[in-house]
């Protein structure tokens, strides 16, 4: 029997939804974050939308003492055969398996046991089967103890970009900030043989889940704000000050949860959708520019790829770590406070280790390069973080809509979302811009990596294949995403951009494959089919990098920087040399 958590009950009064309704009413609450026009397509692709997971969350939080605790209920339906087992992944204890305890497990009135079978693996044999057509609910205490951030080292010089693991910030706590992302233990995709797909691995993305409702209630102190992908469904002050927010989602990928101290909001309407930009209020300005990227690129992917199917999207500034520029959900993303900073300061970005007063004095040193030494900085900074954030709301479409393995195969969304936030700056800046951040962003980064001694490898292999983040961005981010440009050389425009469309209204809510885009392009220009083939083995599965994209040399890397100055190695003093070949990885890179 499908079951409501008592708090949730009273929200059905308060949006005046109707019992009467063909759905249950938790289910049109998560509906009001699908447009209208969605929830018809969206049921095409999934079938019935109350036969949906569903998440049902209370939590409290408690800053103070990074803490959260709270009950997670999770409900699955049997469709076409029994259901045996359930399995729940929860991503912060991939690090560390106490982050999040779970407790008090029940299968319906019931006790049961979950047995952890890895850190961040769970899994509960059902005593008897549940049969096609009912549902398993599972009811779990979570209390979790939340890890202080820690700190990034800048993104220049002393740090970002060579993590040897980690998830980049996702379940950390500030001051001011506390991402709790992963502490909703989740029902992982299983493959053919009926097997959990496979957990983070320290490099990447940390999951993916097949779309799935959800309802959530947190209690946060009074000052403190709650951010989540859905529906906001109101925020009600307790009688102890605190305040609790609500929240309904339809047809997630996955649900964190964000809890900011300190932050405004600017909001703007795109297409239907209520685009917000949440930021500190230290960085409105760049936090307004946010916002005007966030809609500019949401409206040119729904023009080309088809509109994106929720009420709300949210971009949330974050303290991430680890050279992350920014990290995506269905329905919200977040950008680095570190590329907000640095929009404004960029010797913010420099790692504590370095002398700041030094290095401006040997950067005042290089005259070929103008009269403000970080003026050409500056505006790479700012394309920067237009470019992140194009890339963030790409990552909508790839894979949020047409999702992926993004351990096992994460070639296939990265390149995608990479490409996309490529074609956004060519439909948005021109085509000679986005060939300078194509060569800048993708092309000398690659370069770099391989100016420093790492060695070009296939791209297209799980995460724990590559020996580190640096790696990973090389061949994943910098080299994959080629593949799309080569391909698009190859069969044109007009039939380019026919097999893109395609494979998003394909695979819209559904999973897709390797082969699967490369097939639409193929179907878009039939005479193209095996040399499109040819294409995606060369880029994706050999090593053929320095072929496709040349030798890199200090000079083209310099030239770029100099937008054309023409600065030479040979013009520099040793020290300066030495500090541009040390600077320039951080400042081509991701």
């Amino acid at each position: 029997m499908r079951t409501l958590l008592p708090c949730l009950v009273s929200w059905c009064v308060l949006v005046g939804l109707d019992a009467r309704a063909e759905l249950p009413p938790e289910v049109q609450l998560s509906l009001q974050h699908l447009k209208p026009a969605e929830r018809e397509r969206a049921a095409k692709v999934l079938g019935p939308l109350d036969e949906l997971p569903r998440y049902r969350v209370q939590l409290d939080v408690d800053p103070l003492a990074r803490e959260a605790k709270g009950r997670v209920q999770v409900e699955v339906l049997a469709k076409d055969k029994p259901l045996t087992e359930l399995y729940l992944r929860l991503t912060p204890n991939a690090r560390n398996s106490r982050r999040v305890v779970l407790s008090d497990a029940r299968l319906g009135l019931e006790p049961i046991i979950l047995e952890q079978l890895e850190p961040s693996l769970y899994r509960h044999r059902l005593a008897e089967p549940v049969p096609p057509g009912a549902a398993a609910v599972l009811d779990v205490a979570v209390r979790a103890v939340v890890p202080k951030a820690e700190k990034s080292g800048g993104m220049l010089l002393g740090g970002g970009g060579k993590s040897a693991g980690g998830d980049h910030g996702a379940f950390s706590a500030t001051e001011d900030f506390i991402s709790l992302v992963g502490v909703i233990p989740q029902v992982p995709p299983l493959d053919d043989k009926g097997r959990p797909w496979a957990g983070p691995q320290g490099i990447g993305d940390l999951a993916l889940y097949a779309p799935s409702h959800v309802l959530a209630s947190i209690l946060v102190p009074a000052g403190w704000v709650v951010h989540t992908p859905g529906a906001a469904m109101g925020e009600v002050p307790e009688r102890d000050g605190r305040v609790r927010f609500s929240f309904a989602a339809g047809a997630v990928r996955d649900f964190p949860i964000l809890v900011s101290k300190g932050y405004e909001v600017a909001t703007a309407t795109v297409n239907g959708v209520t685009v917000e930009s949440h930021f500190a209020a230290r960085d409105r300005e760049v936090g307004e520019r946010v916002l005007k990227y966030a809609t500019s690129a949401l409206a040119e992917f729904e023009k080309r790829l088809g509109p994106l199917p929720y009420t709300h999207f949210r971009v949330v500034e974050a303290p991430l770590t680890g050279g992350a520029g920014g990290m995506e959900f269905p329905g919200l993303i977040t950008v680095a406070t570190s590329l907000y900073r640095g929009a404004e300061d960029p010797f913010s970005l420099v790692g504590d280790q370095v002398n700041v007063a030094q290095l401006k004095e040997v950067l005042e040193a290089l005259g070929p390069l103008g009269d403000a030494p970080f003026a050409q900085l500056s505006k790479t900074l700012e394309r920067a973080l237009e470019f992140t954030v194009a890339h963030e709301v790409a990552h909508q479409y790839f894979a949020g809509l047409v999702g992926s393995d993004p351990i096992q195969s994460p070639v296939v969304d990265e390149s995608l979302a990479q490409y996309a936030a490529l074609l956004y700056i060519e439909w948005k800046h021109g085509k000679s811009v986005a060939e300078s951040v194509r060569r800048d962003v993708l092309v000398s980064t690659y370069h770099m990596y391989r100016m420093s001694g790492g060695e070009d490898g296939r791209a297209d292999r799980p995460v724990g294949d590559f020996s580190g983040e640096t790696e990973y961005g090389a061949l994943v981010y910098s080299k994959a995403p080629l593949l799309h440009h080569a391909s698009r050389k190859l069969v044109g425009d007009t039939a380019f951009f026919q097999g893109l469309r395609s494979y998003v209204d394909t695979y819209r809510f559904k999973w897709t494959c390797k082969e699967c885009f490369t097939q639409e392009l193929a179907k878009a220009s039939p005479s193209n089919a095996k040399a499109l083939t040819r294409l995606r083995v060369r880029w994706w599965q050999e090593a053929h990098g320095d072929d496709d994209l040349g030798l890199p040399d200090l000079d083209s890397v310099m030239g770029t920087l100099g937008a054309g100055r023409g600065l030479g190695v040979d013009e520099l003093d040793p020290q300066a040399k030495e500090l541009l070949e040390t600077l320039l990885p951080s400042l081509l890179g991701q």
